[in-house]
């Protein structure tokens, strides 16, 4: 059996694990730049409240209703998840991180030393365990495959019977939550898709269900068959216990204010290529080429958008080569007076570090440079982000994103752990 743990309104949920005070209320999240809404607690959907909705067309009615706003605090955010993730792997050995906040669990060898208790049982002590370790609020879906996992797990989110537990073994199950469940809120099935099955009259999963596998195979392809599959109890998508390895690593933000200041934008862009960098030597490759964005407002009639990429001399993931070049690109593609409002870096064709041909010119990145950028991801690691940065960087970054209502960082700054009075 397969068991889907999803946190219910993540974001939200993070911000309101460290102050109890704000549980059972409502709480929206705001993307970077405090811009859009990302997140809403359960009671700030029941409010009305939409998905990406820009906060200057209700931030008044909210205060006046008392909703909590929070600015993105992606470290808390990537802290509390990495704490989750470790405690559901107390339930099972065969775990697949899904996203920041899902994981599959296979719970066949689980289940067979746990044969008194039921499914339901054991969905329970996973929620309740996850709720007593870590505060968060999860749901629980399980059955026989991944595909109707998913479903599980979205009756368990809307029914309030399940109690935020629903298991799915056996067909009767499956029909009744198929019937009921639109065909383009399938796991896999895009709008695209859901549009095309309805020019063949299929509108449910449970009509879907019931479409011949190898039909809907030439007419769509061969993941729409397996989901065909997976939706009649057979099995056809694996656990991937392994994460796949980026091939390509982007790193981009909006500045706080449009700028015009090239320096500024220099050091933003110093800032960017840092953060890939960290995911590349995270994931053990190299990158051979980089490529460097720069954008301005594009509601003005001055837009200019230009991107370079840019060969590197040899295949590395030294942050000072990366940032000198990519700040060369920049200064060629600014234009003067142009009022900029985002820029990014993107490294690209990456390789396994462990896996490299030198050029028979070049012996490559030295070993003096592996050792510094490890003793920078150690430092930064352990005392928290930009503890240590490379000058470039600048000092006072006053292009960063707007975050007026950040959160502390509870679980990474020492300067900023919860206050406990007695």
């Amino acid at each position: 059996m397969f068991c889907l743990v999803d946190c219910n309104s993540f974001y939200a949920s993070c911000e309101q694990v460290f102050r109890p005070d704000l549980r059972n209320k409502p709480v929206v999240v705001l993307s970077n730049n405090d811009c859009f809404i990302v997140a809403r607690s359960a009671q700030a959907k029941a409010m009305g409240i939409g998905d990406l909705q820009t906060i200057f067309e209700i931030k008044s009615w909210m205060q006046q209703q008392q909703v909590t706003i929070f600015s993105s605090n992606y470290s808390l955010y990537g802290d509390l998840s990495a704490r989750v993730m470790e405690t559901l792997r107390l339930f099972s050995s065969q775990v697949e991180i899904y996203s920041i906040d899902e994981m599959f669990l296979y719970l066949d060898d689980t289940s067979d030393s746990r044969a008194s208790d039921s499914m339901n049982h054991y969905g329970h002590q996973i929620k309740n365990t996850i709720l007593k370790h870590t505060a968060m609020p999860v749901s629980v879906g399980i059955a026989p495959t991944k595909t109707l996992a998913k479903l599980a797990n979205r009756a368990a989110k809307t029914i309030a019977k399940c109690q935020g537990v629903c298991v799915l073994d056996t067909a009767e199950k499956w029909d009744w939550m198929k019937k009921r469940t639109p065909v383009n809120k399938i796991w896999g099935i895009s709008s695209r898709f859901s549009a095309r099955l309805a020019e063949l009259n299929i509108y449910t999963a449970l009509e879907l269900a019931n479409a011949d596998p190898k039909y809907i195979r030439r007419y769509f392809n061969i993941c729409v068959e397996r989901i065909v599959e997976e939706l009649n109890g057979r099995a056809c998508l694996s656990l991937e216990e392994i994460p796949a390895v980026k091939k390509q690593i982007y790193c981009s933000r909006s500045f706080a204010n449009k700028s015009t200041h090239l320096p500024s934008i220099l050091n933003a862009v110093s800032l960017y290529v840092a953060r890939a960098c960290e995911k590349l030597r995270a994931q053990q490759s190299f990158c051979r080429s980089l490529q460097v964005l720069l954008y301005s407002a594009n509601y003005e009639s001055s837009y200019h958008s230009r991107h370079q990429v840019i060969q590197l001399p040899y295949p590395c993931d030294d942050t000072r080569l990366i940032s000198n070049i990519a700040r060369t690109a920049i200064q060629h593609l600014f234009k003067p007076g142009v009022a900029y409002i985002k820029a990014g870096v993107g490294l690209l064709d990456l390789s396994a570090k462990k896996q490299q041909q030198l050029d028979m010119f070049h012996s490559g990145q030295s070993a003096k440079t592996d050792q510094l950028m490890a003793v920078v991801d150690r430092i930064n690691s352990t005392h928290g982000k930009n503890s240590i940065y490379i000058a470039a960087e600048g000092v006072h970054k006053k292009w960063a994103m707007r975050q007026a209502y950040r959160s502390p960082s509870y679980t990474s700054r020492w300067s900023e752990l919860p206050e406990i009075v007695c």
